[in-house]
């Protein structure tokens, strides 16, 4: 069953205040990332955010209409959505490693935590998880997409290759040792992963195609 949303006030009052933005927004965004931390998704509410970033539950509904807005831009906060996103290094490798390691990779135990929990309730919570695909995985996924259509344009890969299936390789592999295995991916680890794997699966279909 989905989970019952929380209606934002609607006094106009509260409408024609400004919206947070800059340093202040980032902030409660960091501070929705610490309650996911310690309470999940299910139990996060704009009750224990407001508190958290002494905000008035006011001020996040006017920037934040509903919890999986707030919820889906602290995640683009925590993945850097826009760093490295287009890379041009000349080269497959160098620009997934540029991709990839933006952040450092997975290290921390904090965004492995988050994820268990966002993909757990996404899996019950339909509209959470509309959210999670448009606005978060597919732009992802389609800033990687341009780094295997140029490496395919230069060779790098074969003609017939199924890019979609090279592009799902690394996330899947780093997702699967930080949530499976317990072996948080660092850069060290992702870079391995993309000498070791992803680069033979690519230089495999040059050499099949």
């Amino acid at each position: 069953m989905t989970p019952a949303r929380t209606a934002a006030p609607t006094d106009e009052a509260g409408r024609s205040r400004p919206r947070v933005e800059g340093d202040r927004e980032r902030e409660i965004l960091a501070c929705t990332l610490e309650c996911l931390v310690e309470l999940g998704y299910d139990r996060l509410t704009f009750d224990a955010v407001a508190a958290g970033a002494k905000a008035s539950k006011a001020t996040l509904y006017r920037r934040w209409p509903s919890k999986v807005d707030l919820v889906v831009e602290a995640l683009q906060l925590m993945m850097g959505v826009e760093a490295d996103r287009y890379p041009d290094t000349g080269s497959l490798r160098g620009d997934l490693i540029a991709q990839a390691c933006a952040k450092g990779g997975l290290a921390d135990d904090k965004p492995l935590r988050i994820f268990a929990s966002v993909l757990n309730a996404s899996q019950r919570d339909p509209e959470f998880h509309e959210a999670l695909m448009t606005r978060l995985i597919q732009p992802k996924m389609a800033a990687a997409r341009t780094v295997f259509d140029a490496a395919q344009q230069r060779g790098e890969i074969g003609p017939d290759a199924d890019l979609d299936l090279l592009v799902r390789l690394l996330p899947a592999l780093s997702m699967h040792e930080a949530m499976l295995t317990g072996a948080h991916p660092s850069a060290d680890r992702l870079v391995t992963l993309v000498d070791d794997v992803v680069l033979p699966a690519c230089a495999h279909t040059v050499a099949t195609g």
